[in-house]
């Protein structure tokens, strides 16, 4: 699955939309490490205990996401884009969003093509 955070693909076609999809998880805060982080926010510097749950949260909602694309017989999504906000004071929503199209490599001759693409629209077996 290619996801891209542009509208198109460079080397590809768009040959289909099939709309919106996401992937969406709320999170309650570990007591343990917001007690820790809190401590270190005073010295300053990174917090490696909220930058981790961070990171897990935003790989889970890219596995939804592509779910949800693939569901739908999408190979691409495009204009992905990430969006978090706090709810109350102990919970954080991550949501990964975008448009679920299917895509074609350009070949040799057409119009956008690129060196990545041409040897893919020539392979048979190739499949995005």
């Amino acid at each position: 699955m290619i996801i891209v955070t542009t509208n198109d693909i460079p080397g590809y076609r768009i040959d289909a939309v099939y709309g919106e999809v996401m992937g969406l998880t709320v999170r309650s805060r570990d007591f343990a490490a917001s007690f820790t982080a809190s401590f270190r926010a005073i010295g300053g510097g990174e917090l490696p205990e909220m930058t981790r749950a961070l990171y897990e949260s935003r790989q889970q909602v890219m596995e939804r996401m592509t779910a949800e694309a693939v569901g739908k017989g999408a190979n691409a999504i495009v204009a992905m884009r990430f969006d978090t906000s706090d709810i109350g004071t102990n919970w954080t929503e991550v949501c990964a969003y975008g448009s679920a199209v299917i895509v074609s490599p350009l070949g040799e001759g057409e119009t956008g093509a690129t060196a990545q693409s041409i040897p893919l629209a020539k392979d048979p077996n190739y499949r995005v």
